[in-house]
């Protein structure tokens, strides 16, 4: 047979037909042949628009694959309108605007054929047709890999999109095909898409991979069944369901996906059966608005890659998991807003970085027997209208087991924490909840800790081995049935326990658990602290060295709070005056100290109970994980309570790339604390004066809480010389002739660098003159008094490098 004409082998039985012909062309002998004859294809390049509208065999010559191409200049190149054979041939298409395989109608058989175009569709299925096709390949970067629309549907075995410009696999307007064993990837759509009611696709065996859209993209009533599928490696979701969508992924593996796994919202329903989600950039699970749902069942979600939580439900939207595993993430389960809810069966949810279980903003969670090990807090209801119910669950290895606070209710049964760092139970900032027979063992703090005088319930609940204690509450605090402890915990802390209020008053755990205090106990065991007069206080303050402004700044808010307190007694309006202050500038300013006595001072005044000082900064405050920070903050305000917190460095709770630190936590937490107890506790904040007005900047609901800043300018020479003049009358030291000056030379020449500590420097200054001073005497056999006293100008150490 020559190159470049068509054997047509004609089973008809007619005499006066021949049984074979060649012909010049394609199209001649698809016009001579009739069903069930047999064209062959010598090789070559066909530039013809063929018609396929007979139940006939077109194939290309055995043991010649690729070596016939129909390629046309525009148009269609092969269209197939019959119940054909179609086998071994190279569709090449040219058009934009059409498919370079068109088929039509009849249920037709396409082998082996390989479509490289820059068309419409690579292939598009349309109408009544029902194809089959076998390991076909599509290379199509112009547009569609693969179309079905317009009630087509069809099976596609083996076969592969090994580019697309816009979907692998497009469906449509009421298509519905079968995909068995095939590949799709390198698209820069979505890998399978399926739009509009009425469309569906199955897949079975398939891979999508490669994609710079979504893998999987459902949407608009359509629906889709994937088994056994795999959808890795895209650059945008993973699986996308919208408006409608419904989905079922049976024994699928999804991973590698930088976004969410999958997303799902607007009503659309998905359910997952022996599924795999690993590898994600964002969430695991996505899912969003009311009538929005996931039913997952013998699950795995593991390994993110990011620092979002692995299943977020939102919006009203609910979310079923049972005998799931969810390992390996920042965050387990996120449910929030009213409406949203999730349901948590038998499943197992470890190796977690920060929360668990997190329920904010009124939303909903229920998880019976469910075992939570290895997480930072195991669940956390975070606020009002937030609840639902722990049934049966253990948890295990965590900071912080349960955490409920502001106004949040959940009923927590039948749960065991184990062995957490911190509390096994913390309530705080009007958390309430119902806790019944529920157990902590081997706590690092305490096993039930309530603050704020939460109106939480416990009922048979019990604690063993806690370290700080079984039980520690607020006044007024929980009500309390039938709960016990072992008791063999060490000492309790020596910080005065605050009476327990029990469910009846005069039993519960009073009786059961040993260690309590009445309020009586603790005043007696409260040793009693005398404040200063105000006015010795304000000599100290004036004896410091310089810090004039400073002193005027207190001494007017002083004479505020007092001449408003006698005003008080007068019956008079009292002016408000905000206490909590900023201070800002250098190290070793007098920052602390001033803080100190300003405690000292608000106490003589009788505006605080204690006036005592507690120093902290950012390693103070911020915990590893979300339940600690906010723990820690609390429990630093609460050692302040009566006195002044002062944050050194507070600008670190809010650095400027901040991302999810926990420091805004911290904030948030004090922010609030400051406004509940705004009468228990004087709140100073500082730091270097730049990174302390971006701090406040940064925080507008921080700056608000503040009066006034205050700045601590640097010590002039003279100043320095003053402090050390001051530390060496203390220490029995006399500068000797010449040290004076030779200290105001090396004090105005010091390199004033971040690493210059102002009164820091002088009182190290000092100290070095001392050290070098014992190293000269040592040497004398009998030194004289003054030799013993007298500090020289040799004896100043060598000037700093500037840091």
């Amino acid at each position: 047979m020559a190159q470049g004409t068509v054997q047509v082998t004609h089973t008809g039985t007619s005499r006066w037909r021949r049984r074979t012909g060649e012909y010049a062309s394609l199209a001649a002998a698809l016009e001579a042949a009739s069903d069930g004859d047999v064209l062959t294809v010598a090789p070559g390049t066909y530039r013809e628009n063929l018609v396929v509208q007979r139940a006939v065999t077109l194939r290309g010559p055995e043991g010649s694959p690729g070596s016939v191409r129909i390629a046309p200049v525009d148009g269609v190149p092969l269209t197939v309108r019959a119940s054909a054979l179609v086998q071994d041939l190279h569709v090449e298409g040219q058009d934009s605007a059409a498919p370079a395989l068109l088929i039509e109608d009849g249920a037709p058989e396409l082998t082996d054929v390989r479509v490289m175009t820059r068309s419409a569709a690579g292939i598009e299925v349309r109408g009544g047709a029902r194809p089959t096709l076998r390991r076909c390949t599509v290379d199509n970067p112009g547009g569609v890999g693969i179309g079905v629309l317009d009630g087509g549907g069809g099976v596609f075995e083996e076969c592969e999109v090994v580019a697309a410009g816009q979907s692998g696999v497009a469906v449509r307007a009421g298509g519905h095909p079968r995909l068995e064993r095939c590949r799709v990837h390198h698209t820069s759509g979505a890998g399978l898409s399926v739009t509009g009611e009425g469309s569906g696709l199955e897949a079975v065996g398939c891979e999508v991979y490669e994609i710079k859209g979504s893998g999987v993209h459902v949407a608009a009533r359509a629906t889709a069944h994937l088994t056994d599928c795999g959808v890795h490696r895209t650059t945008s979701d993973g699986v996308t369901l919208d408006t409608d969508a419904v989905l079922t992924l049976a024994d699928c593996r999804i991973h590698d996906i930088p976004e969410n796994a999958v997303d799902l919202r607007s009503r659309s329903v998905l359910t997952l059966t022996r599924t795999t989600v690993r590898e994600f950039g964002r969430n695991g699970l996505s899912v969003w608005d009311p009538g929005t749902r996931v039913d997952a069942n013998q699950c795995e979600i593991h390994d993110s890659t990011g620092d979002y939580p692995a299943v977020w439900v939102s919006d009203g939207a609910t979310a079923v998991l049972e005998s799931c595993r969810v390992h390996d993430v920042p965050d387990a389960l996120f449910v929030l807003d009213r409406g949203s809810r999730v349901d948590v069966v038998d499943s197992d949810l470890t190796q977690v970085r920060n929360t668990a279980v997190s329920v904010s903003d009124g939303a909903t969670a229920q998880l019976d027997d469910v075992r939570i090990r290895d997480a930072a807090t195991g669940a956390w209801f975070r606020d009002h209208g937030s609840g639902g119910v722990l049934a049966g669950c253990t948890i295990d290895g965590s900071q912080t087991g349960v955490i409920i606070t502001k106004g949040a209710d959940p009923t927590v049964e039948r749960c065991t924490v184990t062995s957490p760092a911190e509390a096994g139970f913390y309530v705080s900032a009007g958390g309430r909840g119902s806790l019944d027979r529920c157990k902590v063992v081997g706590s690092g703090g305490y096993g039930f800790h309530v603050i704020d005088g939460c109106r939480t319930t416990l009922r048979r609940c019990r604690t063993e081995r806690c370290a700080r204690g079984g039980y520690e509450f607020a006044e007024d605090g929980p009500l309390v049935e039938d709960c016990t402890s072992d008791e063999s915990a060490g000492a309790r802390p020596a910080a005065p326990e605050p009476a327990v209020q029990t469910a009846t008053q005069t039993a519960g755990l009073l009786g059961s658990v040993p260690g309590q205090r009445t309020t009586e106990e603790q005043a007696a065991a409260e040793p009693a602290q005398q404040s200063r007069p105000s006015k010795a206080v304000l000599g100290e303050l004036d004896a410091l060295v310089g810090l004039e402004s400073v002193k005027r700044e207190v001494r007017a808010l002083t004479d505020m709070i007092e001449v408003g307190r006698r005003r008080q007694e007068a019956g008079l309006k009292a002016a408000s005056v905000r206490r909590h202050l900023v201070f800002t500038g250098s190290p070793g300013t007098g920052k602390t100290t001033v803080a100190r006595l300003y405690g000292e001072i608000l106490a003589s005044l009788g505006v605080l109970e204690r006036g005592h000082l507690v120093e902290v900064s950012r390693v103070d405050l911020v915990g590893e994980h979300i339940g600690s920070t906010a723990i820690r903050t609390q429990e630093a305000f609460d050692r302040a309570r009566g006195g002044v917190l002062f944050i050194d460095e507070a600008y670190a709770l809010s650095p400027e790339d901040s991302g999810r630190d926990f420091g805004r936590e911290a904030i948030d937490t004090l922010v609030k604390l400051m406004e509940d107890h705004r009468e228990a506790v004087v709140v100073i904040v500082a730091g270097y004066t730049a990174e302390m007005n971006r701090f406040l900047s940064v925080n507008p609901g921080v700056a608000s809480r503040f009066s006034r800043t205050i700045t601590f300018g640097d010590y002039a020479p003279e100043e320095l010389l003053r402090i050390v003049e001051q530390q060496a009358e203390e220490h029995e030291y006399t500068l000797g002739s010449g040290t004076g000056e030779a200290l105001l030379k090396y004090f105005t020449a010091i390199p004033k660098g971040p690493a210059f500590g102002n009164g820091r420097t002088a009182r190290q200054t000092f100290e070095a003159m001392v050290e070098r001073h014992a190293g000269r005497v040592a040497q004398l056999v009998a030194p004289s008094t003054d030799d013993l006293t007298l500090l020289y100008p040799e004896d100043l150490p060598d000037l700093p490098d500037l840091a």
